[in-house]
């Protein structure tokens, strides 16, 4: 491994949200990326509960999924993007898109999950209105198919 890479600098400077959390789902990791996103600046974020961003109709499937993941060490957001809903600060709806990654400890166990997460709510608002301008159409020329 190159040991020449200043690895808090990386975090810190890339354009993505990184963010970790401990076994409990305490945030313990939130970098500059996460505030312009989310809102919460560093101080607001360390070791309060990821529930900060997650919406409170989806905690309860987040937890289980989380626990899930803690207890067994397996999770599919390794690799596969998983693309939720989250919360502003001030609010406001996000569409959130991001993989994870488990690092352990010394004896193998899960310590804390990291997740690299971007803002896709432009893009996932973008694709709605293009699949209702679909529908609209796709109803116009059924109607006119009817007619004739």
């Amino acid at each position: 491994m190159n040991s020449s890479i200043d690895y808090r600098q990386l975090v810190e400077a890339v354009g993505d949200a990184v963010m970790a959390a401990d076994a409990s789902g305490a945030i313990t990791l939130w970098n500059p990326a996460c505030e312009r996103m989310f809102g919460f600046t560093e101080a607001d974020a360390l070791g309060k509960s990821l529930d900060l961003i997650i919406p409170q109709p989806q905690q309860k499937r987040h937890w289980d999924g989380y626990h899930k993941t803690m207890e067994t060490g397996i999770t599919r957001y390794g690799h596969d993007v998983l693309r939720v809903p989250a919360v502003h600060k001030d609010g406001h709806r996000l569409s959130i898109a991001f993989t994870v990654a488990m690092l352990h400890t010394a004896d193998g166990k899960v310590s804390s999950i990291v997740a690299v997460v971007r803002d896709e709510s432009a893009r996932f608002a973008e694709d709605r209105e293009l699949r209702k301008r679909l529908a609209e159409l796709e109803s116009q020329l059924a109607a006119r198919d009817k007619s004739a």
